[in-house]
């Protein structure tokens, strides 16, 4: 920032907008970066002689993360002075230039194709070696080890009420939002707004409490301390397991609308929840996508329905067929019925 600020001083433009993306360099989309689009896209629809057409950038890898930014760059027409290379690019620029200029940007995509490969690589290496590769799992923190990489101990502050929640699961007395209530009032740093129970869920369910860890579909021997002994972390999954199959054997309600209406924003399917006992909604699995959509009253629902329904005609000859069905139908139930009596 500070060397574009100064690069504008020097050339006398005035700068009308900052955009800064901290996001990962492999996928597009970045907020920062759209946002910068559609201002100049505005600006493009202006007729004012002060409208921005100029893009200042450090260098042609903080601008282009992928062909796509490229191509959506390209097409506004605009000039952009990579100030770092002490290279200015405009829609007048010479085709050797140009030429150039999109060598560079298959460099940086090769740089951040090779970064992610790379990082990707590191963390399978720390796997097999033992070595959790990620951020540090609730009672762990992360410490650099005698081998100078990043490595995880138990934290001396959370590792005790993590034991806890093993044991106290153990004795099949508590659910897991209990638990998670009382790890909170023992200094756990769980939020109390959140889905507690599904927090408690994940960590009882984790093997990296007993030793072991899974990394991309692989399994892998720590060699952190373990919090629990194997014993007491099969107990739990046993008592998990048991309670999983009560569950499914209770009675489920039948909504209205299950299985008929898929979310039109992602493509999953409705499921409906009942809320404070009387109230039925219908909301997203959310089975493909973090979807945002909110959810959804069944009334609605009942009215888009009738809505659809009053514009069903039948003519005389369906509408026969259909009584036919039913009374066979009928027919049918009652014999079996009466034979079964």
């Amino acid at each position: 920032m500070k060397l574009l600020k100064e690069h504008a001083a020097r050339e006398g433009y005035e700068i009308v907008g900052e955009f800064v993306d901290a996001e990962t360099a492999k996928t597009s989309g970045r907020t920062k970066f759209n946002e910068m689009v559609k201002f100049l896209e505005k600006e493009s629809k202006t007729r004012s002689e002060n409208r921005c057409r100029t893009v200042l950038v450090e260098k042609t890898d903080r601008l282009y993360r992928n062909f796509k930014d490229y191509v959506t760059i390209d097409e506004l027409n605009i000039d952009i002075h990579f100030v770092k290379e002490g290279e200015i690019l405009s829609p007048n620029s010479n085709s050797s230039a140009k030429f150039m200029h999109g060598i560079k940007v298959l460099m940086a995509k090769n740089y951040v194709d090779n970064l992610g490969e790379e990082t990707r690589k590191g963390l399978r290496e720390k796997a097999e070696q033992g070595i959790w590769p990620s951020k540090a799992p609730i009672g762990y923190r992360n410490v650099v080890g005698a081998s100078g990489k990043r490595i995880i101990e138990s934290d001396p502050s959370t590792a005790p009420i993590v034991q806890k929640l093993f044991e106290r699961y153990a004795t099949g007395q508590f659910s897991m939002k209990a638990i998670g209530e009382m790890a909170i009032a023992e200094g756990l740093g769980l939020k109390r707004e959140g889905n507690i129970a599904a927090v408690i869920q994940y960590t009882l369910k984790s093997p990296i409490y007993a030793g072991w860890f899974i990394w991309k579909g692989r399994r892998y021997e720590g060699i952190h301390t373990p919090l629990v002994t194997k014993e007491l972390w099969d107990k739990v999954q046993s008592i998990r397991d048991e309670r999983r199959t009560r569950k499914r054997r209770r009675v489920k309600r039948d909504f209205a609308f299950s299985r008929l209406i898929s979310c039109g924003h992602c493509g999953c399917t409705l499921v409906g929840e009942i809320k404070k006992q009387k109230y039925v909604y219908y909301r997203c699995t959310h089975y493909q996508t973090d979807c945002k959509e909110p959810y959804v009253r069944e009334e609605v629902l009942e009215e888009k329905f009738t809505d659809i329904l009053r514009m069903l005609r039948f003519d005389d000859e369906v509408l026969d067929w259909i009584r036919t069905a039913l009374k066979e139908s009928h027919d049918d139930v009652i014999g079996r019925f009466k034979t079964s009596h």
